[in-house]
């Protein structure tokens, strides 16, 4: 029977419920990164945004936060117990300006073991298992650094059945990243390819697409970048070209100024109170967004 595993334990796929796919509950990018805006370390704040969350009928949250990103398996722990609700950690990397010195020193077997270990023992000093490995990439380059931790989560996935997702810097090196993780030999329907709205490209998705990943979109809400008119009709391209089934959409809150609970916005409601209805008004039904927030991250993160 599949299963997926959280913080607190594996849950049978039938319980995952409407999910976010990617989000970010605690995470604290190395002091080399100036912007720190992207710290959210704040429990408390992080814990009312999460139950703003469970209000609007949330059930469970993927969170992305790296090993390289101040991952921290005692407070997600906490927090989806506190909550109530389904917390879905990550072991992997983030891009290799993050990277800890041990990453260039570590053999590709010896950086599997460690991401193994995340997964089948515990993280960060705890029993909270990681559900998923992430592996991600540089804007229009493949880092060799890159390209090395990609073959660790590679063979950490062929040893656990963990699933994978790849970071994609503004949407670029999706190709690419999915070539090194074929050369590996990983069924890439096991594997999920993120921000790839923000490289608003409908023949790019649907080429990712037709190689059998899923395509997930995590920027609704996200003004700056361009209206969510695209990315409604980038979701619909998915749609009316056979992918429904590869479809994931999230927020990537990854900043304190994206969060309701720290003063920003648009915040955990936004998808589910704003962003949904927008897509049932333009035509998107209701079963076909059960399925994008429902059954596909289930289908997707089901994979022990």
């Amino acid at each position: 029977m599949s299963k997926i595993r959280t913080v607190l334990g594996d849950i049978k796929k039938e319980d995952l419920g409407f999910t976010y796919s990617h989000e970010h509950l605690h995470a604290v990018p190395p002091q080399s990164q100036k912007d720190r805006d992207l710290e959210i370390s704040d429990y408390d704040k992080t814990l009312k945004e999460l139950l703003n969350f469970k209000a609007v009928g949330g059930q469970t949250l993927v969170e992305a936060s790296t090993l390289d990103y101040g991952r921290d398996g005692s407070t997600l722990k906490k927090m989806s117990k506190e909550a109530g609700v389904n917390v879905v950690a990550t072991t992997g990397f983030n891009k290799h300006i993050y990277y800890p010195k041990w990453v260039e020193e570590k053999s590709i077997e010896e950086i599997k073991d460690v991401l193994v270990r995340d997964i089948e023992v515990g993280m960060d000093g705890t029993d909270a298992k990681a559900g998923f490995l992430k592996g991600g990439s540089w804007y229009n380059l493949v880092h060799p650094l890159e390209d090395k931790t990609t073959r660790a989560i590679s063979r950490a996935h062929k040893e656990t059945g963990a699933p994978i997702w790849i970071h994609t810097e503004a949407g670029t090196m999706g190709m690419e990243m999915v070539d090194i993780l074929e050369e590996e030999g990983i069924d890439l329907t096991k594997v999920a390819v993120g921000h790839l709205d923000r490289n608003a490209d409908p023949y790019y998705h649907l080429k990712l697409a037709e190689r059998g990943v899923y395509i997930q979109f995590d920027g609704p809400g996200k003004v700056k970048y361009y209206p969510d008119s695209i990315r409604v009709s980038l979701i619909k391209n998915l749609i009316n070209h056979g992918f429904l089934d590869k479809l994931l959409i999230s927020g990537d809150m990854g900043r304190a100024s994206y969060l309701h609970a720290y003063g920003g916005g648009p915040g955990f409601k936004f998808i589910k109170t704003k962003f949904i209805p927008r897509l049932i008004d333009e035509g998107i039904t209701k079963e076909e967004i059960d399925i994008i927030f429902k059954n596909n991250p289930a289908n997707w993160l089901s994979q022990f």
